[in-house]
């Protein structure tokens, strides 16, 4: 098993890299354009009325440095042969690689084929979720690095997706469509909620997923609220489902906690 852990460990650092390398191509760095103004602005904060304001894509720093923290500490020696590590490993590498893969598809294909990219992003991100699920670590390490990062990871794809797929949907509907667009908007959220609360109990009560999903739940509010297009109801919508899926698994956990403590005095 040293070799094919080794490998892993390898196949790891290289799916970082070709993600930076795809980051920095798909996002224009290179002399292309930028996000915002790729396929006929579709993509920008402006291009539906579920896009994020600009603000919340910083979140990507957070994850793309806590995947980097990632990188390096699996390939510590010690990390090698852990079991966690063996099941989780493989899985975050293809998430890494399918991320990279979203900004290429963005810059030089079609805005479906993005839909199609992010959709076995996300897929991918549940698989390894429920992997972090079924293989518990130990130590703060494991828990930030591991357990915090793809939890985030899958919560803002999770919110990117309905963005993406927003916009996609907003470049082909008919123009009149627009008149249910707060109605359809807040049933979108709706459902988004459900699956945030879904995520949290699914998951014992993880923050991470929540956390992500409420920072940009909350950037969509004020996108509508503050931006265009403007819609009050979405806006308002947004930062009620933002409180929804932040508050349900830190009441969650609590209790949980508690519940831990009283079992353990009995």
């Amino acid at each position: 098993m040293a070799a094919k852990d080794l490998t892993r460990q390898i196949v790891v650092i290289s799916a970082f890299s070709f993600m930076i390398v795809a980051a920095t191509v798909g996002s224009g760095l290179f002399g292309g354009r930028s996000v915002e103004d790729l396929q006929g602005g579709a993509l920008s904060a402006e291009g539906s009325y579920l896009a994020p304001a600009s603000t919340a894509f910083s979140i990507w720093s957070v994850i793309y440095v806590g995947l980097f923290a990632y990188t390096v500490w699996q390939a510590f020696p010690r990390q090698r042969e852990r079991s966690r590590q063996r099941a989780v490993g493989w899985l975050i590498a293809g998430t890494m690689v399918l991320n990279g893969l979203w900004l290429v598809t963005a810059q030089f294909l079609t805005l479906p084929l993005t839909v199609l990219s992010i959709v076995l992003l996300l897929a991918l991100l549940c698989v390894t979720f429920r992997a972090t699920i079924l293989n518990p670590g130990r130590g703060v390490l494991d828990a930030l690095l591991i357990d915090g990062v793809t939890g985030l990871h899958l919560g803002w794809v999770t919110l990117a997706t309905v963005a993406n797929t927003s916009a996609w949907l907003t470049t082909i509907v008919p123009a009149e469509a627009g008149e249910n667009s707060a109605l359809w908007g807040i049933a979108v959220l709706v459902v988004v909620a459900v699956i945030g609360i879904g995520l949290a109990w699914a998951s014992g009560w993880r923050i991470a997923p929540g956390l992500a999903m409420s920072w940009g739940l909350t950037w969509i509010g004020v996108g509508r609220l503050a931006g265009e297009p403007e819609s009050t109801p979405i806006g308002v919508a947004a930062i009620v489902v933002a409180a929804v899926v932040l508050l349900v698994p830190l009441a969650g956990a609590l209790v949980h906690r508690v519940a831990d403590v009283r079992n353990a005095e009995v």
